[in-house]
Order: C-alpha cells, then structure tokens, then sequence
C-alpha cells in the first residue's frame, strides 16, 4: 500500500441490529441467540477507498453511511469486517459532544483528549491557554460540558482537534453550527492546515462548501460508495440522487432469519 494515502479502507462493513422493540432485545439474550427478533442494517457494506493527501468530500443522502464512514476511520466505531488504516495522528469533530465527558469541564476534556492521542500532560499544558481563546467560551473553559450550549460545544471540539497539529481531520458538519465570526475563524484555520498538508474529509450537505474547499469527493448511498472524483465530477451525480426519490431511499437491510 502507499505512503501517499493517508486513510484505506478496504472491504468494510458495519452491521446493527434493528430490534422493533426494546423486549425483543431481552428474548434475544434469553433464549441465547437461538430465536432471532431482529433484523441487520448494513451502514456500511464492503467498502474500499482510499484517501490520498488533501480535502475530500464525503456526500451524499442522510442515512447513506457517511458519519458512520468518519466514525469508523476515527475509532469511534469497529468495523464488523474489512480493515481500516490511518496513517498518522487523526482527530474529529463528530456529531455534538461526541468524545466529551458531559460531568467534565472543558479544560478536563482536553487534557483527556490530548492524553487520549498520545500527547504528554506538559505539551497539552502548554497548549491549553491558545485552545481557550480560540474557543471562545470565556469562563465556561472550567464549566461543566453538560453546562454548554451546542454552539459552545463545537468550539470547543473544533479548538481541541486543531491544537493536535492532526495528520488526518475528521469534520462532520460541526461548520454549520456557530455564529458567522466563528465560521470565518474556522475556515481560516482549516486553510492553514491545508497548506501544511494535512488530509481532510468532510462530511457536508453544502455544495458551496464543497467546492471551495475540496480538491476530490467521494458518494455514499444506501452504505456504498457509489462514485469517487474530482468535484466537478461528482457533484452532478449526488445532485441527481437527491432529485430522485427511488435513489434517494436506497438503503441496505436484510430480513431476520427464520429459527
């Protein structure tokens, strides 16, 4: 495999099991696993790609398995098959408050982030004050994140994962959340990082956004990969799955087995 992919992904699922409801779950454990009360949902089935140095786009309908995607390559979730592998220091910003102890406060939580991924107390101390006023919480810093708005809550995630001079960032929406002084701050450092050459995916719905800052992309549909390409290339396709319906609800689900 390459040096100049920085993620690949190479034949990986990612299975839940739907239960429609909660005392099925219990029978299911009850009899061991010998009466099955559920049916899988595949997120994500036998996908390779890879990721190669630069911004890409990860688009596509909601429920296509995108957050699942960056969830996966950041650890957050094990695949049920395939191998994944990241080369270099990754950190994301995932859905609010992913990653965040709700009972810890701020500072705590990055200090744990940051010892989480290898960095020493000493260098985090080091970094604390410059994640603080790039934030922009003010006294919250040593609050509780339970006691955070959502708008705070991405401040503080986005101030965290660019501190870690990260290899490969995960960005899931979080840019859509927060006022337009922020937004602009973001972008500016999301800039810097692409000039020091860092790879960063995306997750958006924003074509704008896509197209500004985004060399490549990759489509995601009913847990596949449907195409990979320059920008100009694929945005037409995800614009075509949006406009119909019968693409648009793909999804990847097979029936319970009879026992």
């Amino acid at each position: 495999m390459s040096e100049i992919y920085k993620v690949e992904l190479e034949n990986v699922s990612k299975r839940h099991n739907i239960y429609d409801r909660p005392m099925d779950r219990l029978k299911e454990f009850v009899f061991r696993n010998r009466r099955c009360y559920h049916k899988e949902f595949w997120a994500m089935r036998d996908v390779s790609v890879k990721f190669e140095q630069g911004t890409t786009a990860l688009i596509g309908p909601n429920g296509a398995g995108k957050s699942t995607m960056l969830q996966l390559i950041a650890g957050v979730l094990q695949p049920t098959s395939g191998r994944i592998t990241v080369r270099g220091r990754v950190t994301a910003i995932l859905e609010l408050g992913a990653g965040f102890q709700p009972d810890y406060t701020g500072r705590e939580n990055v200090m744990l982030n940051g010892m989480m991924l290898g960095i020493s107390q000493d260098e985090m101390n080091s970094r604390m004050e410059r994640i603080a006023e790039f934030a922009e919480i003010g006294d919250f810093f040593d609050q509780p994140i339970k006691t955070y708005s959502s708008g705070m809550i991405v401040r503080l995630a986005f101030s965290t994962a660019i501190s870690v001079d990260p290899d490969v960032l995960l960005v899931d929406e979080a840019l859509a959340v927060g006022d337009e002084r922020f937004n602009k701050k973001c972008h500016h450092k999301i800039r810097e990082l692409q000039r020091a050459g860092t790879t960063i995916l995306f997750v958006t719905h924003n074509a704008k956004l896509v197209e500004t800052y985004c060399q490549r992309a990759v489509l995601v549909n009913g847990g596949q990969v449907v195409a990979t390409g320059t920008v100009s290339e694929i945005l037409p396709i995800y614009h075509q799955i949006m406009e119909d319906s019968d693409l648009y609800a793909k999804k990847i689900f097979s029936e319970p087995a009879l026992v």
